[in-house]
């Protein structure tokens, strides 16, 4: 009996929106994670920057907080371009981890279909690299008691809207607050290492005549970040801001 003329049950796959398709290419995930990257690493270096006012007294960091909620004066209403930049952080954030998630998985189970008889480069196989997905995890969990702590305010017994000064003196007069905000920087310091290292990998640029430089870079903005992070707990602490 043939079958010629016969109607094909299989229905053709469901095309997905070019965008999502763009998306599933892991040369465009790479990019994407180093370009949302790049926009985190701004806003970690000017978030930590604009904490430092705090050792200029309460009304130098007072009068900057409310100086990003005034951004745009009286171009825009009071708080709405903050909100926005808030709103572009997260889905920055939001994107970041989806791609940093779906490329370990590829890059897993590429390893359990492919046994790698080479060295792996330096750096990309040390201790920083090894942990990302965990120290990962930490500045997750990290970055939603720190809004909770600091900005919200459910966190902080003490809060009190509108004064950062007074507000980051309250947490970290705490020893256990200042203990995890400790910890958390050092395992976000593990993870910038990494990720300084490795986004110039995931936009093709891994040569070696200036690989050392991006040593440089790496480790040296992930010292400046960490320190000037860790000196706020620290300083409260001992005395030094009150």
């Amino acid at each position: 009996m043939t079958t010629t003329g016969r109607r094909s049950d299989t229905k053709p796959a469901r095309k997905l929106p070019w965008i999502l398709e763009f998306y599933r290419s892991d040369v465009v995930k790479k990019w994407i994670m180093a370009l949302s990257g790049i926009i985190l690493l701004g806003y970690i270096a000017a978030h930590m920057l604009g904490n430092m006012k705090v050792y200029f007294g309460p009304e130098e960091i007072n009068a900057y907080g409310e100086a990003l909620r005034d951004l745009g004066g009286h171009l825009v209403p009071r708080t709405h371009l903050l909100w926005i930049m808030r709103i572009g952080l997260t889905i920055a954030f939001a994107i970041h981890i989806h791609a940093a998630y779906s490329l370990t998985r590829t890059n897993l189970q590429a390893r359990g279909r492919v046994r790698y008889d080479v060295p792996r480069e330096y750096l990309a196989a040390n201790y920083a690299s090894r942990t990302m997905r965990y120290s990962g995890v930490i500045v997750i969990l990290f970055v939603v008691f720190h809004l909770a702590d600091l900005t919200w305010g459910n966190a902080n017994p003490d809060f009190m809207r509108g004064n950062p000064y007074a507000n980051m003196i309250a947490s970290f007069e705490r020893v256990p607050v200042a203990i995890a905000y400790i910890v958390a920087n050092l395992a976000l310091g593990l993870h910038i290492l990494h990720g300084v290292w490795s986004l110039f990998q995931s936009i093709g640029a891994n040569n070696a005549v200036y690989n050392k430089w991006r040593r440089y870079l790496a480790w040296g903005f992930t010292a400046v970040i960490v320190l000037g992070n860790l000196s706020f707990p620290i300083a409260v602490q001992f005395g030094i801001i009150s």
